[in-house]
Order: C-alpha cells, then sequence, then structure tokens
C-alpha cells in the first residue's frame, strides 16, 4: 500500500469516527440547553472543564502527545522496539506520579481556583462550578491513559481504536447524563447538570478501555519504572519543554477569556462556547483528521530525510486543509443564524431565539479565522515531524499575546463578539507566522501553488456563500421558518446547493487536493464491502 493511500485511509477513517463523534457532541448540547438553557447554569457546566482539562493539557494533551510520537516512531521505524516500549512504560509511570499530585492540589484549591478563573459568577454560579469541576478531575486520569494509548497505536499506523474512543467519549456523556441528571436533581436541587459531569467522567474511561485491547494486539510491553534518565526520556522532555511553556501561556489565555467572559450577561459565557464548537466542527471533522493522518509520513520522511517527498506531503496536507475548511466557514457565516435556530431551539426547549441570536454573533467572527486555525494543526505537526517544538511554541506564544491584547481592546464594545475576533485574529497571525519560519528553515514550500490554490478556494468559497445565502432566503419565503420541517429545508437545501457549486467550481479548476478529498469521502462512505 502506498504512502498516499495509507494517509487517505486514515485521514478518511479519522474524518467519519470525528464527523459521528461531533454529531453526539452535538446532540450533548441539545440535550443539555434543552433541559437547562443558555444560561448560569450552563456557564458553569461549560467553566468547569478549564482546571480539569488545563491539567490534562499540560501534562498530555498538548506538549506530550506532540514529542511522543515522533520519538516513539523513531524506535519502531528503526527496529528498537523494545526500547521504545521502555520509553513508554516510563512516560506513563511518571505521568500517572504527577497526575496524583496534580489532581489533589486541583480538589484542595478549586474554590480559589474557580474565583480567579470567573469572578464575575454570582455565589450560587461559583459554588455549582466548583461542585462540577471537582466531580471532572477523575476524567483527567482516563483522558490522560487514552492520549498515551493513542500516541503508541497511531505509531503503528492504528487508527480504528483511538477513533471509535473519541465517539464513546460523546455516548458516555449522553447516556449517563440523562440517567442520572433527574436523581442528582433530587439529591441537590439545582445541581441536575452534574448528571453530565459523571456522564463525562464515565465518557473518558470508555475511550481509554476501547484502546486496550489494540494495545494489547501490538504488544503491551508495559511495567513500572522511575528511569527518567533514559536517553529516549532525556530527548522526549527536551522536545516537551518549549511546548509546556507555550501551553502554560496558552492556558492564561484561556484563563484570561474565563475571566473576561465571567463578566458579560447570563448566559453569555454558553454561547461564546457553542459558537466555538461550531466553529471547531470543520477543524475536528476535517482538518485534525487530515494532519493527524499525514503526521506519521511526514515524521517517517523527516527520519529518512526525503526532503522533496517531505515537501510534498505537507504541501498537499496544507492545501487539503484549506480547501475543506474555507468554504466550511463561509456556510457557516452565511448561514449561521438558521443553523444554530434548526440545530437548537425547539418546542419546549429552554434555548430561546435570544440565544440563537447570541451564538450567532460569536459565531460569525469565530469563522475568520476557522481556516487559518485549521492549517496550524498541519504546520504544528511539520515542525514536530522535524523535531522542532520550539518553533510553533514561540510563535503560539506572541500570537496568545495578540489575543490577550485584543480580547482586552474588543470585549467591552462588541462582548462575545469581540473575544471570537481577537481569537481569529491570533490564529491568522499565527498561520502566516507559521508559514515564514518554515520556509526559513526548509526552504521553499510550493509557495505558487499554495497562492493559486488558496485563491482558487476563496473564489469558489465566495460564490458558494452568495448561492448559499439567495437559496436560503428563497427556501424560507416558499416553506417558511415556523416548523423544524421548514428550518431542515431551509438548511440542507442551502447546504447541499452550496457543496454542488463549491465542488463544480474545484472540478472546473481541476485542483489536486479536491482530488484527495474527494478521494478520502469516496473511499469513507461510498466504498463497497
Amino acid at each position: 500500500m502506498s504512502k498516499n493511500t495509507r494517509v487517505v485511509k486514515a485521514a478518511g477513517l479519522l474524518m467519519a469516527t470525528m464527523m459521528v463523534s461531533r454529531i453526539l457532541g452535538y446532540l450533548r448540547d441539545v440535550i443539555i440547553y434543552a433541559q437547562f438553557g443558555q444560561n448560569r447554569i450552563t456557564d458553569a457546566y461549560n467553566a468547569a472543564f478549564s482546571i480539569p482539562d488545563f491539567l490534562y493539557m499540560l501534562l498530555v494533551g498538548g506538549a506530550l502527545s506532540s514529542s511522543f510520537i515522533p520519538v516513539f516512531s523513531s524506535y519502531i521505524a528503526t527496529g528498537k522496539e523494545k526500547e521504545g516500549w521502555e520509553v513508554a512504560s516510563i512516560v506513563l509511570t511518571v505521568i500517572m506520579a504527577l497526575l496524583v499530585v496534580g489532581i489533589a492540589i486541583g480538589y484542595i484549591y478549586t474554590p480559589e481556583l474557580i474565583l480567579i478563573l470567573v469572578p464575575g459568577f454570582n455565589p450560587q454560579a461559583m459554588d455549582l462550578t466548583i461542585f462540577l469541576t471537582r466531580i471532572m478531575f477523575l476524567q483527567v486520569v482516563f483522558m490522560s491513559l487514552s492520549g498515551i494509548s493513542m500516541g503508541i497505536l497511531n505509531s503503528y499506523q492504528h487508527f480504528t481504536a483511538p477513533a471509535i474512543g473519541s465517539v464513546l467519549y460523546n455516548l458516555g456523556i449522553i447516556i449517563f447524563g440523562v440517567l442520572l441528571g433527574d436523581t442528582i436533581e433530587s439529591l441537590w436541587p439545582g445541581y441536575g447538570i452534574a448528571g453530565f459531569s459523571i456522564g463525562v467522567v464515565m465518557g473518558a474511561a470508555a475511550n481509554f478501555f476501547v484502546q486496550v485491547p489494540s494495545l494489547i494486539k501490538v504488544g503491551l510491553r508495559f511495567r513500572l519504572n522511575f528511569n527518567i534518565f533514559h536517553p529516549g526520556v532525556i530527548k522526549l522532555g527536551k522536545l516537551m519543554l518549549p511546548v509546556l511553556v507555550g501551553l502554560s501561556v496558552s492556558q492564561i489565555n484561556l484563563f484570561v477569556n474565563q475571566n473576561l467572559a465571567s463578566s458579560l450577561s447570563a448566559g453569555g459565557l454558553a454561547a461564546l462556547h457553542t459558537g466555538q464548537r461550531l466553529m471547531q466542527l470543520p477543524i475536528g471533522i476535517f482538518g485534525i483528521a487530515i494532519a493527524v493522518a499525514v503526521f506519521p509520513t511526514l515524521t517517517g520522511q523527516a527520519a529518512r530525510q526525503e526532503r522533496e517527498q517531505f515537501k510534498k506531503t505537507f504541501s498537499l496536507g496544507l492545501r487539503s486543509v484549506v480547501f475543506i475548511t474555507l468554504p466550511c466557514a463561509v456556510g457557516l457565516a452565511v448561514l449561521r443564524v438558521p443553523i444554530i435556530r434548526f440545530m437548537f431551539e425547539f418546542p419546549g426547549s429552554k434555548f430561546t431565539h435570544e440565544a440563537t441570536l447570541a451564538t450567532a454573533y460569536a459565531l460569525l467572527y469565530y469563522c475568520i479565522g476557522l481556516a487559518a486555525y485549521s492549517a496550524i494543526h498541519v504546520l504544528s505537526r511539520v515542525f514536530y515531524a522535524l523535531q522542532n517544538t520550539l518553533t510553533p511554541v514561540l510563535v503560539g506564544a506572541f500570537a496568545i499575546g495578540v489575543n490577550i491584547v485584543l480580547s482586552i481592546l474588543l470585549v467591552q464594545p462588541m462582548a462575545q463578539g469581540g473575544l471570537a475576533l481577537a481569537y481569529s485574529l491570533a490564529g491568522i497571525f499565527n498561520m502566516i507566522a507559521l508559514m515564514w519560519m518554515l520556509r526559513r528553515k526548509i526552504g521553499p514550500l510550493n509557495g505558487w501553488q499554495t497562492l493559486v490554490s488558496f485563491v482558487q478556494t476563496l473564489f469558489a468559497s465566495t460564490i458558494m456563500g452568495v448561492v448559499c445565502f439567495y437559496t436560503s432566503k428563497f427556501s424560507a419565503s416558499l416553506w417558511g421558518i415556523e416548523s423544524k420541517l421548514g428550518q431542515l429545508i431551509q438548511v440542507s437545501l442551502s447546504i447541499g446547493v452550496g457543496v454542488l457549486v463549491f465542488s463544480l467550481i474545484a472540478v472546473i479548476f481541476r485542483m489536486e487536493e479536491a482530488e484527495m478529498v474527494f478521494g478520502i469521502l469516496k473511499r469513507r462512505f461510498f466504498r463497497k464491502g
């Protein structure tokens, strides 16, 4: 099987499972907002993720995941599998020890941390946030285990189990949230949403345990080992250190935004989170799927010093990501109100039309940076494949500084829209800076080809956006938007016509990245057997 075929198959699998996972994530949000509304209860639920997520990202989700795969893969690629597993054992042992300490400290000082995080909350919302945060600390253990497991399996070109795990994660939240919500409400009135926090823990556990059979299949060889002076661990530590610094700065950015958002009117924080989740849909389904799929190939080509092939893989990956996410950004911006109305406004739901408009306002400005953040996933992995973690961190730190300054300046005049715009502008700055630094490091990046591809994609996306807008207006005038059927027709018809128009223009331009993306979709959704 050729490298390109392997990348296409892996990307297709990840794309399909991420799509299912995102659909379940949407269903989760619909259930939560229908039951509780977009107010301080859901503000508290969203804020409660911050500290546990910070601990996970600091130890596993960002620094370790970006450094572990290149190091572990290099052992596998050079026939030193036993030594690679020894490094994995040391990493897992140390991470688990650090997690015990981190969770204990976080649990004890939760009230003080939450007060810093969301000072604008009233006492009732503050107490609820503390309660939910302490429950969610348990998810960090399982998410860390699944993060390391995913790194090992991806190094062996095994993508199925980790991809299924992401589906089970959201499924667990939904099942346990629905089953336990009323029970917890009867025990602690006003705390019914804690059922969904317990679901987060159970979903994270399912995410890890589904990967265990695959770990055993590839030859799981774990044993307790604290030998932090192993050469592979030292190398891993050197790669991780810059990323840790960058993540620390990134979390400061997150906490500043959370702090600013807590002063918005009730539901403002939830509107911001919902808008960002919708913006993250195309990134999660398409951007990350392509970036993760090309990463092992880039790592192998870098290890073998196949410079020209490395450039071609990167260029095609970057162009493919922009090709598929730029029209998504335009479509989301144009159809933001119809999409949110259809997705969240239901008879009897506590999600009102005012909540739709508040969320759409944030989403509009998030869309500006959607393609840039998708491209960053590819660009960062290019540097990681070259075992250079310092450059993305330095660039990211500058971008975060831009984000913080712009957030402070824009939050008062533009509310959640200002925070979303600051985030998007910082992402565009990050992408451009990474491109410039990469060109300095490895030379020309097929820049003309990339520019032509971007212009063609932008042209096709613009035409598509105009068509979507008028199709939406035509549908609303013909069938109305009062019923769910009318809303469904409006959204689906507008998207369908938009996709058709964009695809036709891409075919006319004979875009290489269109062939790769269409190949991924064909293999995943239309293959026989």
